[in-house]
């Protein structure tokens, strides 16, 4: 009893006599733990490649922190984006030179239409949905209203158009099928939704009369393209955990569909090969994260949530190589472009990286707003939209 009133007062002393070297002992490591959190700082590196960029424009602004990711369109060297707030534009790939722009009429005493998810494009049209569960189809030549169809839920990810239908993947969980030429519904699957999920949808991948479509519970599945019916269904990431945030497993990075073969990745950092008529798993790895695969001819290429960059073995799913230069810095989903990887960053930068070992090999800063959009490639052309509505393209320097 005597030591512990003893020990008391010298602690009484202590906090009298030396609280400031107390608080320092806390202080120093809420700092550290904060400087754990903050991104990494970019580092210095020689460069070996050298990027041009051929054109930039301003699609729109509107999509700041709602999360919608405005993906652009690529088809026949075309370029189709939009923004929240900024209607759809068709671009000339090489060049950026607008050939059409479409913005809905405000119609009296309804809200402006927002426009999410960025453009779908097939059969001559281009889609676009909005986030009040409006479908929105133009004539992909001269941008003209062809008809309007309504989903129960917003659209945040890009329709997608095949066979003369349009697959419209909204934020409760289902699956609408239209017709390309009226709108008409032609079917639709419904998906369960867990009690809490990452905010974004995984377009749907269209392979030969199937497609796939990534849900929020973390499974695949593949629906039959002309009614809907359900073909097979694989846990890519499995929901566990004791908390609902623990539990999320959202698939949200477009699944690729390479030959027979589907590559897919989870929020619960799971990336998995897939055989695409059958859903039986070829290959699984503790790898990967939300922002979606790029696939080469002999790797899989995907981020984590934690900024890190995998190289894996198209045919194992091996870890070849790792990047973590770019920790904690809110990286995209990667895009390939010749023979490097591309990301982008919460602060605009987009970094370059060799496909065979991961190593930095160039850096480029399209705009000073977040790149939260997986960038897309289209003959040889690297073009990324930032959520201030800014598009760029670059091609690598001979």
């Amino acid at each position: 009893m005597k030591l512990k009133h003893v020990a008391g007062i010298a602690l009484v002393a202590m906090a009298l006599g030396g609280c400031s070297t107390v608080k320092g002992w806390f202080a120093g490591k809420d700092a550290e733990a904060k400087k754990a959190l903050e991104p990494a700082e970019l580092v210095k590196f020689d460069a070996t490649l050298k990027v041009d960029r051929i054109w930039s424009v301003n699609i729109g602004k509107g999509e700041g922190r709602i999360g919608v990711r405005q993906v652009p369109a690529v088809a026949d060297g075309r370029v189709y984006a939009a923004a929240v707030e900024g209607g759809v534009h068709a671009l000339d790939l090489q060049t950026g030179k607008e050939i059409w722009e479409y913005k809905p009429a405000k119609e009296k005493k309804k809200a402006k239409l927002r426009l999410s998810g960025g453009p779908g494009v097939g059969d001559g049209v281009v889609v676009i949905g909005t986030l009040d569960g409006q479908v929105i189809a133009l004539n992909a030549a001269d941008g003209s209203e062809k008809w309007r169809a309504r989903v129960p839920g917003e659209v945040i990810t890009a329709p997608a158009v095949s066979q003369g239908l349009v697959f419209v993947r909204s934020n409760d969980g289902r699956v609408t099928a239209l017709d390309a030429v009226s709108g008409e519904q032609r079917w639709f699957n419904a998906q369960e939704l867990p009690s809490l999920t990452v905010r974004g949808n995984a377009p749907v991948a269209v392979g030969p009369g199937v497609l796939f479509v990534g849900n929020d519970d973390g499974t695949l599945s593949a629906l039959a393209m002309q009614d809907g019916r359900p073909l097979w269904e694989q846990m890519i990431g499995a929901p566990e955990g004791r908390t609902e945030l623990e539990r999320m497993a959202d698939v949200d990075g477009a699944p690729v569909l390479e030959g027979n073969n589907l590559y897919v990745t989870s929020f619960k950092n799971e990336t998995m090969a897939i055989e695409g008529p059958t859903g039986r798993p070829l290959w699984s790895r503790d790898h990967g994260g939300a922002g979606g695969v790029a696939v080469s001819s002999g790797n899989v290429v995907v981020t984590d949530g934690q900024g890190t960059v995998y190289g894996l073995d198209k045919t194992t799913g091996a870890a070849m190589w790792s990047q973590q230069a770019l920790a904690r810095r809110s990286v995209t989903g990667p895009v390939i472009q010749g023979d490097y990887v591309v990301v982008g960053d919460y602060k605009g930068y987009l970094h370059w990286l060799r496909l065979g070992d991961g190593a930095l090999a160039a850096r480029e800063r399209g705009g000073r707003d977040r790149v939260i959009a997986q960038p897309v490639v289209a003959d040889g052309v690297l073009l990324v939209q930032n959520v201030d509505g800014k598009l760029a393209a670059y091609r690598l320097a001979n």
